[in-house]
This record gives structure tokens, sequence and C-alpha cells, in this order.
């Protein structure tokens, strides 16, 4: 299987998970806080037929942490989410 074949359904977004940045463009490391959760980002593979989805293929956005299915694509992991999980788009 591979991820041209799948196909979300529905307000679903494919996302492949991308690793959040520990550290900032100037050395600085940034510490993980235990009082608020961290949003992960992803890109978006593929979108879902409903005509409520504002994303597009191709974009790197921001989800709520712990949401979505973790799926597995032969090394590749990716997230299948609910587009109203998706928090904001990265330009």
């Amino acid at each position: 299987m591979e991820k041209e074949k799948i196909k979300p359904l529905g307000e679903n977004v494919l996302i492949e998970s991308q690793a959040v940045k520990k550290k900032t463009e100037q050395g600085i490391y940034l510490p993980e806080t235990g009082t608020k959760e961290t949003p992960q980002e992803g890109k978006i593979i593929a979108i879902g037929e409903a005509k409520e989805i504002k994303v597009k293929k191709g974009q790197t956005v921001i989800f709520r942490p712990y949401s979505g299915t973790d799926i597995k694509v032969g090394d590749k992991k990716y997230i299948i989410l609910k587009n109203e999980d998706i928090l904001a788009v990265l330009e």
C-alpha cells in the first residue's frame, strides 16, 4: 500500500507527521512543558471529498495533540485526522 492509494473519506485528511522542533535557529533548546500539550505539525498528503475542508494537499498544518488515528505504511507513519482538529496552516 502506498500513500497515493490512501484516500481519506468525508472530512478527514491524511497527514505525514513531522518532528517538532526542539531547538531554535539560534541554537536555543526548547523545554518540554508539562502544563500544556504542544500542538503537532505535519504535511497534508491527501484530503477527503467534503466541501467543508479548507486545507489543500501539500500544506503544512498544526493540529491538536493526541487526535486522529495513527497508521503505518511501509516505513512511514501517517495520521488520519478530522478536519476540525486542524488548528492552523503554516505559510
